[in-house]
């Protein structure tokens, strides 16, 4: 049972965004900590290690929880075109391994569970909760009306930096807004990818998608730019933030794998979109947190 709904949200792929919230977590971990005690002065705002824990905890919590929301809901609310498209006609919902009310079930479930984890976090990412939940699910809905639904997802992956920093510090500030810019470009290009192999299937059936609205080699095009402009988002976190060497190491890694998916995906050859979508950008997400987190724990 919880294999299959496991399956169902594609659970592994939460290695995109929550290296990302990881890297939101620890920005604000060195503003409250005593890494930063001019900071920790002027706003009076402090937390001990059993704190910084739960939060550590509370966070990963509503990350999963918002996730597993929103894959279910979109599962649930695409059913009726997956079960018409070869390629997803063996999800769990189309081929009857789960039930669509169990679907629906699992998304209120997990839209509570989010609401509430946020309710012991602090009241700003309480009063953001809702809004945040609206553009997880909303998603789903965007791809009937506009080929910019790509830029939704996106959107809704990049609040992991800045509500994991807003968790711990109760505030904006621009360099996990940087960081988020970074995640909307970078999840929308490689969506974009992906959606390659849905093509001719969304415009046989009015779905919008950048490829089903500009073909395959314009969507790529489209895609190499929005991952130009994720990786300037990043070289301008890596300025902004003052970082050292361990930085760049990771920057070199996630612009690399980011060269890497695109020389591996042609217009007319998609055999290995899967490669590009899943272990390309898995890598280029976790080692540059690793490197990131690296640099701001051990040359800060």
């Amino acid at each position: 049972m919880l294999k299959n709904y496991l399956s169902l949200i594609k659970f592994s792929h939460t290695i995109f965004a929550m290296p990302f919230g990881i890297i939101g977590f620890f920005l604000g971990y060195m503003q409250v900590s005593d890494y930063n005690q001019e900071y920790v002065q002027s706003t009076g705002i402090t937390l001990t290690s059993e704190q910084l824990i739960i939060k550590f905890v509370l966070v990963i919590l509503c990350m999963v929880f918002a996730r597993s929301a929103a894959m279910a809901f979109n599962r649930y609310l695409d059913r009726h075109f997956d079960a018409r498209n070869p390629r997803t006609a063996i999800r769990e919902i189309p081929a009857g391994i789960i039930s669509a009310n169990s679907a629906l079930l699992f998304t209120i479930i997990n839209s509570v569970l989010f609401i509430f984890t946020c309710i012991f976090i602090n009241k700003i990412c309480f009063y953001l909760s809702p809004i945040a939940l609206a553009v997880v699910l909303g998603y789903s809905y965007t791809k009937r009306f506009t080929p910019l639904c790509h830029l939704v997802l996106g959107l809704g992956l990049s609040l992991a930096p800045i509500g994991a920093f807003l968790a711990v510090t109760g505030r904006f500030e621009w360099l996990p807004l940087l960081f988020s810019f970074a995640v909307i470009t970078w999840v929308s290009g490689f969506d974009i990818i992906y959606s390659l192999q849905d093509e001719e299937f969304d415009r046989s059936q009015d779905l919008y998608s950048i490829p089903a609205a500009l073909g395959k080699s314009r969507a790529l095009r489209v895609s190499e730019g929005l991952h130009l402009g994720s990786i300037l988002f990043v070289l301008a976190g890596g300025l902004y933030g003052s970082f050292s060497w361990l930085y760049w190491i990771g920057f070199a890694i996630f612009t690399g794998m980011l060269i890497f998916q695109h020389s591996i995906v042609k217009p007319n050859d998609l055999r290995r979109v899967n490669i590009a979508f899943m272990t390309s950008n898995g890598i280029a997400s976790v080692l540059f947190a690793v490197f990131l987190i690296a640099d701001l724990l051990l040359l800060s």
